[in-house]
């Protein structure tokens, strides 16, 4: 599957506000948009400077990408979660929303067991996720209520977990969502709602892009 190779803080460069993808790092003086605070490319820092108002399709599209940049989904992936959005009941941008927070690679990061959406969905490769007791090396596998994932036992005294758990009590989880730090696991109390999800995102833009 095609995976975007290129330098991640050029994304946040592009958005103009940093989508925490490269965990600590973009926490620190390191990161590429304190850095250089203006879009990529031959021309980026020279747009910084003009004022043309963003027409509803530059915005529509902006938020479009947001959301893709954010979750790590690529265009096809992403088109087929906002149709099975639209065939839910609900509101089809917070449906969206949901599905994506849904995803293993996304909880696992919201469980503090990765310092970045990237970094979790590489521990899921690697097989070093299991969800109710079997491996997953799935990263856009969608949990469900009841559904407990757990860092598997043999990876646990790899320095990279070893690392995570000193750093648990400092990581706080959301409320559809309990950890247990010892075994280093995660309760899927429930789906998260529309008010559990803090990305600033505009949903209705992306429902907006896809329905014109």
């Amino acid at each position: 599957m095609a995976r975007y190779k290129d330098a991640v803080c050029k994304q946040c460069r592009r958005e103009g506000e940093k989508l925490f993808l490269k965990g600590e790092r973009c926490m620190s003086p390191k990161c590429g948009l304190e850095r250089r605070p203006y879009p990529p490319g031959l021309h980026g820092k020279q747009s910084q400077f003009r004022r043309r108002k963003k027409s509803d399709y530059a915005l529509q599209l902006r938020a479009k990408q947001k959301a893709k940049r954010v979750y790590g989904v690529l265009e096809r992936q992403f088109r087929r979660y906002f149709q099975e959005a639209e065939r839910r009941r609900g509101l089809t941008g917070s449906n969206l929303l949901i599905m994506l927070e849904s995803r293993l690679d996304s909880v696992i990061y919201r469980l503090g067991f990765a310092a970045s959406r990237p970094q979790a969905r590489q521990v899921v490769r690697h097989g070093h996720v299991e969800v109710n007791g079997r491996k997953v090396d799935i990263p856009s596998y969608l949990v469900q209520p009841g559904d407990v994932v757990a860092v598997r036992p043999n990876s646990r005294p790899k320095p990279l977990f070893r690392e995570m758990a000193l750093d648990l009590e400092h990581r706080s989880v959301p409320d559809w969502l309990s950890r247990d730090d010892q075994s280093m696991s995660g309760h899927i109390l429930a789906l998260p709602t529309r008010e559990d999800i803090d990305v600033t995102l505009d949903e209705q833009l992306i429902v907006e892009y896809y329905s014109r």
